[in-house]
């Protein structure tokens, strides 16, 4: 029997193809202008104000399980440090856009091993990102655990759209996807629009 990653990792790779244009390498830069680093602790923040504060994770109001990847609803509130390692770490750390990325949050879950992102389909068109991901072994088999940081006009977006396998996948900028309750979840979805962010050293 396969295991639900390995499923999911199917499934996305017979996906089709949201085209998001790829472009060139390069640092990327915290608030202060200096190079975000491999396994440095972030705040990842929104860069537009008055709509809610920093990512963290936490759980939806009608359950426990699994963590999700939360907007925070208070705009004065930075959220969860996250770490960023890539799957092919360089020599001097540095984080480079459109580079298949691990991130991980540092507060430990509560019902969940790991801190590392993953996507998780949830709803017909949505898919949200939660904890419980694996890190490192880039390939088919952990293609819901990379991300990227892609450069958007001055500021930066997450996104989903990994080449840690040769297979199609699901590629477009995330989002935030508000529930039924209020939930701002962070979302890979053609119903939300993009979320741009900008990091701060923790």
């Amino acid at each position: 029997m396969k295991s639900s990653s390995s499923v999911i990792a199917a499934m996305i790779c017979f996906a089709m193809v949201i085209g998001m244009a790829a472009s060139a390498a390069e640092p990327v830069l915290d608030v202060t202008g200096q190079k975000l680093r491999s396994g440095v602790k972030y705040f990842i923040l929104p860069v537009l104000r008055g709509r809610g504060g920093g990512l963290t994770v936490g759980s939806s109001v009608n359950s426990t399980c699994p963590i999700y990847v939360l907007q925070d609803k208070l705009e004065v509130t930075r959220g969860t440090p996250v770490t960023f390692t890539p799957s092919t770490p360089n020599k001097d750390g540095v984080i480079l856009t459109s580079t298949d990325l691990n991130i991980k949050s540092t507060s430990a879950p509560k019902c969940k091993e790991s801190s590392v992102w993953r996507l998780l389909k949830v709803l017909s068109g949505v898919w949200f990102i939660s904890t419980d991901g694996v890190a490192g072994n880039p390939g088919i088999n952990t293609v819901v655990n990379w991300f990227k940081i892609e450069k958007d006009g001055k500021d930066y977006n997450l996104s989903f759209c990994p080449s840690v396998c040769n297979c199609s996948t699901l590629c477009r900028a995330l989002g935030i996807f508000t529930d039924s309750d209020g939930t701002k979840h962070l979302a890979l979805s053609d119903q939300v629009p993009t979320f741009k962010v900008m990091f701060k050293k923790a």
